[in-house]
């Protein structure tokens, strides 16, 4: 069977081959910036007093209380040989024992995409955008709230790929539903390597499953390659309070072992999961993901390893959950400080909302969790785009509507450069006192590239509006997405990649009955 190109089954990165502008029209989009480098610093909160009255109560609840380890022996034979202290299952950790083992971590690490161009850097001073994950149901204002498809997942993948604001394929965009549980992450690895050229994540949902994603990505780079690079993510989930279970860190473990990169993180709902106060959660959380972090470490020493958090809150009258609200994206700017003590690539907030429909609310808390991502310091930002309904939904017009925010963010992020051309002295010169610089040449030099420029938002005149038929952001984010598919054009992909990727598929599926819960 064959199992790549010649380039990637010797080892090595892809080659460019291909200029630009030709790799821009065979993938029928703006390439734009393969992720942003940030030029404006993080938002620090707290004081080193209070940094470290955080880290030292969780090193008491990982000391006093611990972690439970559940059904994963290899995990426990893991922290017995590491020195931690095991009474059934639940794992005790002397203080600044898990700090130790994760500094072998790199603070920064390059996720290979099939498309070198689009290669992601995560960590430092990168911020990398991708989209929602995990959402069982889809939605959009033709055909209202329904369960995900196969289609469906394949759409969110092309959207993706057609927008120049986002920078990752993701993982699961949407739940398929109409694929049996036990082979659609088979059919979601092959259409993110398919539909788009951007680098992707794996399946989690058991250990199978992430060497399937792992063996696909073999297919698509070469072992040799794939052994010494990261070229795809696994983002995997603590059960809240204090309990990492076998499916997750059997997946964990499966990604560090490749020496691909897994997403730690903690889902905390504020008074459920969690205290309901911020720096009892942060605490929480903080001891959670230290102890997967170090895991991966202790499988394959040198890992990357994403340090990952989802801080939220709950509505205490009803108990059911909240998102996009205040208390959580300030905590999130405390946990930025936490990563960056550590020195571990950071994935933290996102674009989330509670809200049912793309409206003024969903834009209203996307924007404020948005933000707290982009002032803490996150490197990976997943979630950046389609959320709503608490996570249960994806929305088709949130979706394009929150990328077009992806772009605000790119020009966002960029700063204030200060140099001769934009100190514009020789406007001040030309124009004089008294006069517009509309046609000037410093204007007529800058003006394609001075201000970012939205495809979504109506900045005519009131009358005009009214004559184009009086539209809300919804109904435009509407014929959006819509046009964007019918002019998506898939990126070429090596016929021989594709045929041993399909056969691989095929052999899989073959060789298991189909299952549905």
């Amino acid at each position: 069977m064959a199992m790549a190109s010649a380039t990637a089954a010797s080892g090595e990165a892809p080659r460019k081959t291909r200029g630009v502008r030709a790799q821009r029209r065979e993938a029928g989009t703006n390439l734009g910036v393969p992720y942003i480098v940030r030029n404006i610093p993080t938002y620090d909160i707290l004081g080193e007093e209070s940094l470290v009255r955080i880290e030292k109560t969780a090193d008491r609840i990982l000391a006093e209380v611990g972690i439970e380890f559940r059904d994963d022996a290899v995990a426990l034979d893991h922290w017995r040989r590491a020195g931690a202290k095991i009474d059934g299952v639940r794992v005790t950790f002397e203080p600044g024992m898990l700090k130790e083992i994760v500094s072998s971590a790199p603070r920064q690490f390059t996720q290979h995409a099939r498309n070198p161009a689009r290669s992601v850097e995560i960590g430092g001073n990168n911020v990398v955008f991708a989209p929602a994950y995990g959402s069982p149901f889809v939605m959009d204002l033709d055909k209202g709230r329904r369960y995900g498809t196969i289609e469906d997942f394949r759409n969110l993948v092309k959207l993706a790929q057609s927008s120049p604001w986002l920078h990752h394929s993701g993982g699961t965009i949407c739940e398929p539903v109409d694929v049996p549980v036990n082979k659609r992450h088979l059919d979601m690895v092959y259409s993110h390597i398919k539909y788009s050229d951007r680098a992707f994540m794996g399946s989690i949902t058991a250990e199978e499953r992430a060497e399937d994603s792992i063996e696909m990505a073999r297919i698509l780079f070469g072992r040799d390659f794939v052994d010494r690079n990261c070229v795809i993510l696994g983002n995997v989930n603590v059960n809240s309070p204090l309990v990492w279970d076998g499916t997750m860190t059997n997946s964990l473990r499966a990604y560090a072992r490749a020496n691909q990169a897994a997403v730690v993180v903690p889902f905390i709902l504020g008074g459920a999961m969690g205290p309901v106060t911020n720096a009892g959660a942060i605490a929480q959380s903080y001891a959670e993901t230290l102890a997967g972090c170090a895991l991966t470490q202790l499988e394959r020493k040198g890992a990357p390893v994403i340090f990952g958090n989802f801080l939220s809150s709950m509505s205490l009258r009803s108990g059911s959950p909240t998102f996009g609200t205040p208390e959580p994206a300030i905590g999130s700017m405390v946990v930025g400080q936490l990563a960056r003590r550590l020195g571990l690539p950071l994935r933290c907030a996102g674009n989330f909302s509670n809200s049912k429909r793309p409206d003024a609310q969903a834009m209203q808390e996307g924007v404020m969790s948005m933000l707290s991502a982009v002032h803490c310091g996150a490197n990976f930002i997943l979630h950046s785009a389609g959320f709503v309904d608490g996570l249960l939904a994806m929305s088709y017009e949130k979706f394009v509507m929150d990328t077009e925010f992806c772009g605000a963010l790119h020009s966002y992020l960029a700063g204030v450069v200060v140099d001769d051309n934009t100190l514009a002295m020789d406007a001040f010169l030309q124009v004089g006192p008294g006069s517009h610089f509309l046609g000037c040449d410093h204007t007529m030099r800058n003006y394609q590239t001075a201000f970012w420029d939205s495809k979504l938002s109506d900045n005519e005149p009131f009358e005009k509006w009214v004559e184009q038929g009086e539209t809300d952001m919804a109904e435009r984010a509407n014929r959006y997405w819509k046009k964007s598919l019918a002019e998506y054009e898939a990126p070429p992909l090596d016929v021989a990649i594709d045929e041993a990727l399909t056969d691989f598929v095929a052999r899989r599926k073959a060789g298991m009955s189909d299952a549905w819960y």
